[in-house]
């Protein structure tokens, strides 16, 4: 055999290893955020497989410009670090609603909205049934209120989930 086939083979090997680390079953706790107003999410993560999770978050968002509340569903992908750290990526979307505290000149009073999400994180997972994360989600309007769908927003948040 070649070397460059037997390197094939050993990174292969090196890679299903480390995908080796299990996910708790299920979690729930808060994640707390910033995208242009301080929020919180009741979140809850799902396993589905060995490596992969459904989180769902329902939240709210509030500033002096508007209040907010979104339900939001992501599939992630955990991958290892070491130790217990793990960082994790992931793709989904949601579903919210919007009021706007009479802040713009167009008179937009805001409404319904549906959006698509990315998520990428690394989290610590304790010796105790407790998991520490902070991830960064993007998402971009797909349908709603009138001019929301040119929306694109940056959230980034602190969990702390009790797993179970």
């Amino acid at each position: 055999m070649k070397k460059s086939n037997y390197l094939i083979l050993m990174f292969l090997f090196a890679t299903i290893t480390l995908s080796a680390q299990e996910i708790s079953e299920h979690a729930i706790g808060l994640r707390l955020g910033d995208s242009d107003g301080f929020g919180a999410e009741i979140s809850y993560q799902n396993a589905t497989s060995q490596n992969n999770r459904l989180e769902f978050d329902l939240g709210w968002r509030d500033s002096r410009k508007f209040s907010a509340f979104k339900l939001a569903g992501l599939y992630q992908w955990v991958r290892p670090i070491e130790g217990g750290f793990n960082w994790y990526y992931g793709v989904g979307g949601g579903v919210g609603s919007v009021d706007f505290d009479g802040a713009f000149d167009d008179d937009d009073d805001g409404g319904v909205f549906i959006f698509a999400a990315g998520d990428i994180g690394i989290e610590y997972n304790f010796d105790i049934p407790l998991l520490l994360s902070m991830d960064f989600r993007p998402e971009i309007g797909v349908a709603g209120y009138n001019g929301f769908s040119d929306n694109f927003d940056f959230d980034i948040g602190l969990g702390i989930r009790y797993q179970f």
